[in-house]
């Protein structure tokens, strides 16, 4: 969501109203002295003033004041660039941008140019008609600043637009991948820099709808790009692009893209570029392999290259195992690599249609399909793939079970029970033969298909539409940990990219959020890093912040997500978004309690550090979605440390007011426990240090006066009995004697304990 801007007519910090200067002594201002109302009229002076409300208008000027000297500022020449907003600017500027421009703008991840130039790229005539009607010959520059290029799902648009930019823009233009972090396109969260092209996807199906009045307010951003020669490509799902109004506009140039480049070439490119060129010749005398990649799309065509290489390493990895069994073991036919490598591309749509034929009850020879169990059985290899033999039945009985839980086997004779119905039909052994597997001397099935595996998945998920939840509820089931390497987390995660709708993230959120929250967020971390599912995923975790059940799988995802330096900004961003939902819907302790040991760990990286800085000033901003993030924030950030002293004692940043945050998080008996623990440990860590430590206490004592801070002044004061300072005095005693005043302490002694 979209953070609201700061107002600068407000005060950046709001002080309590009963603090008192940190020197000040124990007179009419310590604690227990009764408040009286001021005598003055001002809104800040009454208690029930509302900080938000506008302040009343300063008096006309007296006719004998002199007006102030307008603030003048000289520039140095043409090319001076002009940030906020003086009086008077002398001179001629080439560019104005107002600090305000710049807030709530679009993030995204800076292109390394070079990387993209050396990326494989296929330009066949299809493709080369559409990069002649962007580019201009005479000057080798787009037509036109904004690009729109139409196109279906999957096509390779996205490279397309990247690498345009890259060939045909000036050196010095920074290429930048946008992220549309927006609920609809407009055209003020575009950004505007000198000497930057712009790339940015519109495929959501909700969210990027584009309409008429977008391109109109598009054409006239084209006249400032124009200016600042910068580009933007835009490129856009060809079902998004539905309105006949939609067309050219000055500055607008909109082509369509109607196919991908020739998938084996493809193919081929990508090979050539991860250095496996003699897979090349070997995909080329392979028709049927060949026959499998036509009519693939751009990004099936790539994945089928990656599948292409994890055949030729699976057949290197078992062909190193084979010469190492021993000479006397029983043996088993290998597959060749080009038999690997047509079984990778084939789609085993056809075998699968013969599997998975009509219902049949007992297996016979002369009829491929399969029964119930045994296609229960086929599903848990595809997972397993190669695995003991009781796991294998184990995950084949788990799955029928979940499909439902009949107390007698489906194919058992009259009179039967299911023990003897079960003897009485073929052993695991056969069963695993006749689908397609094989068992080792060690009684270990061997799966070695996994191409073929994922299209067992891929079809049942696909032609089962009932199968959907109780495969999904068996996966989950089945997940042993939330590794990513885990076998159903990994094809739980193969399925979210492959169908990632919005009803199926709710199914699978539905089926995982409270009972494994861990396994949801290892699922879920894959899909919000996909480019093609990244977005709705985002989505549906903003909904699951609010919810109890969901919330400690939205905060493990956030987090990891947060703590990887490698992440685009506008990824931590969201994630920042989506933590600070969970701790602003939920009131839930235990809930609140994770947010903070989040924010703990989140802490000790320093750019993240910076991040709840941010929530921290929002908090004391008077931004209600940061009020409870702001104050878990600041309790993370106290614990953090800079060469061995508390950061927020040592060189807090400009913009937290530490006293009114301690103050405030003292006052509330939601967070004085924790704050008190939190202090304690500051005060320790200074104790041996006179000038420290007597610097951190006139920092704390302000905070700690005032109404309704007495309970926790003295509870604090108790946890620090047992510390001194080097003088051999004791913290508790020095802090009760500098706020609670002299006529008072025979009334409130230091001793007393308050519950």
């Amino acid at each position: 969501m979209p953070d609201v801007p700061f107002d600068p007519t407000r005060s950046d910090t709001t002080p309590p109203t009963s603090e008192t200067g940190e020197n000040q002594s124990n007179g009419s201002s310590s604690w227990l002295h009764r408040w009286r109302p001021s005598s003055g009229t001002g809104a800040s002076d009454r208690p029930d003033a509302d900080p938000d409300s506008p302040s009343p208008s300063p008096a006309p000027p007296s006719p004998d004041t002199v007006p102030p000297t307008p603030r003048v500022h000289e520039t140095g020449g043409a090319a001076t660039h002009v940030y906020g907003d003086p009086d008077v600017v002398a001179n001629v500027i080439e560019q104005l941008i107002l600090e305000t421009r710049k807030r709530d703008l679009l993030e995204g991840v800076e292109q390394i140019r070079e990387r993209l130039l050396d990326q494989p790229l296929v330009r066949g005539t299809h493709w080369e008609s559409v990069w002649e009607q962007i580019i201009d010959p005479a000057t080798s520059r787009p037509y036109q600043p904004v690009i729109i290029i139409v196109a279906p799902r999957s096509c390779g648009s996205t490279t397309l637009a990247l690498r345009l930019l890259a060939e045909h823009t000036a050196d010095n233009t920074t290429v930048v991948k946008l992220d549309a972090d927006w609920k609809t396109p407009s055209k003020g969260r575009l950004p505007l820099e000198k000497a930057h092209a712009y790339q940015l996807d519109l495929k959501h199906p909700e969210n990027d709808q584009v309409s008429a009045d977008f391109l109109n307010a598009l054409s006239e951003h084209a006249t400032h790009l124009r200016g600042c020669r910068s580009y933007l490509a835009l490129t856009v799902a060809q079902d998004l692009w539905k309105d006949h109004r939609l067309s050219n506009r000055d500055g607008i140039l909109v082509v369509r893209l109607h196919e991908a480049p020739d998938a084996q070439d493809v193919v081929e490119a990508h090979l050539d570029a991860h250095g496996y060129s003699q897979l090349v010749t070997s995909l080329r005398s392979l028709p049927k392999a060949t026959a499998s990649l036509r009519g693939l799309t751009a990004v099936a065509a790539v994945r089928a290259a990656h599948t292409v290489a994890m055949a030729w390493k699976e057949h290197t990895h078992i062909s190193f195992q084979q010469s190492l069994a021993e000479a006397g073991s029983e043996g088993e036919p290998q597959s060749t690599l080009e038999e690997r490598i047509i079984a990778a591309l084939t789609d085993w749509r056809g075998e699968l249609d013969s599997r998975f034929g009509e219902m049949n009850s007992l297996r016979t020879h002369d009829n491929p399909s399969l029964t119930v169990e045994d296609r229960c059985l086929l599903l848990a290899l595809a997972v397993q793939q190669s695995a003991p033999m009781p796991v294998v039945a184990h995950s084949s009985a788990a799955l029928l079970k979940a499909i439902g839980n009949l107390p007698e086997a489906p194919d058992a004779a009259p009179g039967f029970s299911p023990a003897l119905s079960a003897l009485a039909g073929r052993g695991m052994r056969r069963r695993i033969q006749d689908v397609g597997g094989r068992v080792d001397m060690q009684d270990t099935v061997v799966f070695d298909r996994p191409a073929y595996g994922r299209a067992v998945l891929e079809y049942v998920w696909d032609n089962y539409d009932i199968m959907r939840k109780p495969l999904l509820t068996w996966l989950v089931a089945t997940a042993q940990n939330a590794d990513p390497e885990d076998h159903a987390v990994a094809a739980l995660a193969e399925l979210t990219v492959r169908h990632g709708t919005v009803d199926y993230l709710s199914t699978l959120g539905e089926l995982v959020g409270s009972s494994q929250p861990e396994v949801l967020s290892a699922v879920m971390e894959s899909a919000v890093r996909n480019e093609h599912v990244g977005r709705l995923a985002w989505e549906a975790l903003y909904g699951w912040a609010e919810q109890k059940s969901y919330a400690p799988a939205v905060i493990a995802l956030c987090r990891s997500t947060l703590e990887d330096s490698s992440v685009a900004g506008s990824l931590a961003k969201r994630a920042m978004v989506r933590l600070r939902r969970v701790a602003h819907k939920n009131t839930d302790a235990t809930v609140i309690s994770q947010v903070l040991t989040a924010f703990d760990a989140l802490a000790q990286h320093s750019s993240v550090a910076q991040r709840l800085a941010g929530e921290v000033q929002g908090w004391q901003h008077g931004k209600g979605s940061a009020a409870r993030s702001g104050a878990l924030a600041f309790l993370a950030l106290m614990a953090v440390r800079r060469d061995g002293t508390p950061w927020l004692v040592c060189a807090p940043p400009t913009d937290i007011d530490v006293q009114r945050a301690v103050h405030d998080l003292l006052s509330s008996s939601d967070t004085a426990a924790e704050v008190i623990t939190r202090l304690t440990d500051w005060i320790r860590s200074c104790a041996d240090d006179p000038d420290a430590y007597t610097q951190l206490r006139d920092q704390l004592l302000p905070a700690l006066r005032g109404h309704n801070m007495f309970e926790a002044g003295m509870k604090l004061m108790n946890e620090l009995r047992g510390i001194s300072t080097t003088e051999g005095v004791s913290v508790a005693d020095d802090f009760y004697n500098h706020l609670v005043d002299s006529r008072l302490r025979p009334v409130f002694p230091l001793e007393e304990k308050f519950a």
